[in-house]
């Protein structure tokens, strides 16, 4: 299926790694123009020279001032964008009842405000010029929130609630906004979510993901090559019809509606 993103400029944020890099590579092999970001200097240029029609910016999502040397670069080697992936890593797991003000404010603008900036800066370009995809990589846990991972539930629900109002603000301009919500799949931060459950827990992190691929239908975690081909559809000219969407990639893990 050819899905029309040969010659399309993206920027994926937070693809030097996991279900960001997974996107990227699915990109550049349709022949769109890849921009890989994160703060990994070294992966990043790696994989922008192995996959090809790739370049790499740094990004540091907590700092302003990466943010505003990213949109520039954006600017420079780009000059507009076709599409963009809201992509970052997720916050410290813990209980909520005890997050400190300060980490709330510091991970908010990392989740969030600095995401949107980017998007802000290029987005009059996709309205002007009638096409344009957004996709927010998100989580199951803004349809089940996740035990010990209130912060990240708590932010990527509003991610959700920024996401669906952009999408009918900009429908009529060509431009789809949706968020891909991944379940269990398997990358360092799954990892690390594990091994922080075994901790606090006591117990073998074997015995942590048996029961964890228990929960799932298909009892096992995603690739994620699997969340990439979902993600990348999304971005895609044959999904024009489908904006505003929470698309699940979670093996039936939620079970509610």
């Amino acid at each position: 299926m050819d899905l029309g993103l040969a010659g399309k400029k993206a920027f994926v944020m937070g693809s030097t790694g996991g279900m960001g890099e997974g996107i990227a590579r699915r990109l550049s092999a349709e022949g769109a123009s890849v921009m890989i970001s994160g703060r990994s200097i070294e992966k990043g240029l790696a994989l922008a020279a192995e996959i090809g029609n790739a370049s790499f910016c740094y990004l540091d999502l907590s700092k302003q001032e990466s943010i505003d040397e990213a949109i520039k670069i954006i600017g420079s080697e780009f000059g507009y964008l076709d599409i963009l992936v809201c992509n970052g890593g997720g916050p410290p797991p813990g209980p909520i009842a005890s997050v400190d003000t300060q980490l709330w404010m510091a991970q908010f603008e990392t989740m969030f405000t600095n995401q949107v900036k980017i998007l802000n800066a290029y987005l009059p370009q996709m309205r002007e010029r009638k096409w344009g995809r957004v996709l927010v990589v998100s989580s199951s846990g803004i349809q089940q929130p996740i035990p010990n991972l209130g912060i990240s539930n708590a932010i990527r629900a509003a991610q959700v609630g920024w996401a669906k109002t952009l999408a009918g603000e900009v429908a009529a301009d060509g431009i789809t906004v949706n968020i891909c919500a991944p379940g269990r799949i398997h990358t360092d931060r799954v990892n690390q979510i594990d091994e922080a459950a075994a901790e606090r827990l006591g117990r073998d992190i074997e015995d942590v993901r048996a029961e964890s691929r228990a929960t799932i239908p298909m009892a096992r975690y995603g690739k994620v090559e699997e969340f990439a081909d979902t993600a990348v559809f999304l971005l895609s000219t044959n999904a024009s019809y489908i904006t505003g969407s929470i698309i699940r990639v979670d093996g039936g893990m939620i079970r509610g509606v």
